[in-house]
């Protein structure tokens, strides 16, 4: 099925900037709370946003098979579950609506007040229930500078890194769409010499530059999914920020791993970029050495080419830029990813998230976490304000955003945005 929404040659009658994260050709997908106190599905063009379920009642999806309701829920998970199919035709369908020279809604007043909403007239919401949440560790750079900081310089990737795609299974019920603000969490830390552990609020508290993508139902239990067909399960990517209580998780991830230090909070954009609208921003990715065994094996372009940037803004005050990197430098695809998850025959669902883990460059500005950033605090960095950071404080607030630019096309995530506020207080 062509994928006429990518048309580079498409014009909307929306008005939109012309660096906008939301031209007509993103089309990404979410859930919002309307002027009128209605949560429905919804997509978005420049500043606006549209109502599908509105749309889909008025007739406007008509010889699609779409169920009455697909469209006025409080997720995107059954719409997910319908298929690429329907994803691309439902696109497709509104990228033909509101090109230009279309008049249908265009020149129906009453069906656009009904329909389009300005973004200051919605609340955007948690887009799915995540059933279930992977963070992988899957950039060769992050895991090298923690390799480094943590261990032997010499020996910073354990021999299984370059072999497996290394996740852990984290907390979906703290999964907070951007805008929500995080209290600081509380936990164990390290003994000192009395070798009693230390407890109260985190002193280490760091973001992670992360992408994540939605899965829809892939495999029956027991069945593994190739890496050359997992693309059609990945339903599209969010920008995420997978908050990291550094000293509380140094303490306890010993054996078993991460566990207070990380489920406290995982923040995410509102709006779902389709695999779809990213097609033409796939790039090679890593050389991979040694070449992985023949179940994680990809040919062609495995990467895609997503800018990334974090800014630190304290309160009261403006943003300073602190990091820049890029998905291109994950190590392992998310086709990888994917494969490997279910080649033991795990089950995934519509919904699921993937976490890529913390993207990191090869540079110092690409570093992709206060950890590497200030190397353990050892070198703070300076804000617009004059003030230091080590890593995060209360009610400093980080913002993250991401998009893909290439011949004039721009297609966006818009921002992840969270505030740290002050631990609660024991009573």
């Amino acid at each position: 099925m062509p994928l006429t929404a990518n048309d580079p040659n498409n014009k909307t009658w929306i008005e939109t900037a012309p660096n906008t994260d939301f031209p007509i050709q993103n089309i990404p997908f979410g859930v919002f709370l309307t002027r009128d106190d209605i949560i429905t599905i919804g997509t978005r063009i420049g500043d606006t946003a549209i109502d599908l379920g509105a749309l889909h009642q008025l007739g406007y999806f008509k010889g699609i098979e779409l169920t009455d309701d697909i469209f006025l829920q409080d997720t995107l998970n059954d719409f997910i579950s319908d298929g690429k199919k329907t994803w691309r035709l439902v696109r497709n369908r509104i990228s033909d609506i509101f090109l230009k020279d279309n008049p249908a809604l265009r020149d129906n007043a009453e069906h656009c007040k009904q329909v389009l909403f300005t973004m200051d007239e919605i609340e955007m919401q948690l887009p799915v229930q995540v059933g279930d949440y992977t963070d992988f560790y899957a950039s060769k750079e992050h895991a090298t500078n923690v390799g480094s900081l943590f261990r032997d310089p010499e020996n910073a990737l354990l021999p299984n890194w370059l072999r497996i795609p290394i996740g852990y299974h984290g907390r979906s019920s703290s999964i907070i769409p951007s805008g929500t603000p995080i209290r600081r969490p509380v936990g164990q830390t390290k003994p000192g010499d009395d070798g009693i552990p230390g407890f109260g609020p985190t002193k280490l508290l760091d973001f992670e530059l992360e992408m994540a993508f939605i899965t829809t139902d892939a495999n029956p239990l027991g069945k593994r999914i190739s890496v050359k067909d997992a693309k059609d399960y990945i339903f599209g990517l969010v920008l995420f920020n997978d908050w990291s209580a550094r000293d509380i998780q140094a303490w306890e991830y010993v054996p078993l791993g991460p566990f207070l230090g990380k489920n406290f909070a995982s923040t995410i954009s509102p709006w779902i970029v389709t695999l779809d609208a990213l097609e033409g921003f796939r790039v090679a990715g890593p050389k991979q050495d040694p070449e992985p065994l023949p179940y994680l094996h990809q040919e062609g372009k495995k990467n895609f080419d997503i800018k990334m940037e974090v800014s630190i803004q304290p309160e009261g005050g403006e943003e300073t830029k602190v990091a820049h990197s890029n998905f291109k430098y994950m190590y392992w695809s998310m086709a990888q990813q994917l494969a490997h998850h279910t080649v033991n025959g795990c089950n995934l669902r519509s919904g699921d998230m993937m976490g890529s883990g913390t993207i990191s460059g090869p540079t110092k500005e690409e570093y992709g976490s206060m950890l590497e950033l200030t190397w353990r605090g050892q070198n703070p960095i300076k804000l617009k304000d004059g003030s230091e950071r080590k890593f995060i404080n209360d009610n400093d607030t980080v913002v993250m955003r991401a998009y893909c630019e290439k011949d004039g096309q721009r297609i966006g995530f818009g921002e992840c945005i969270g505030k740290i506020l002050p631990a609660f207080p024991f009573e």
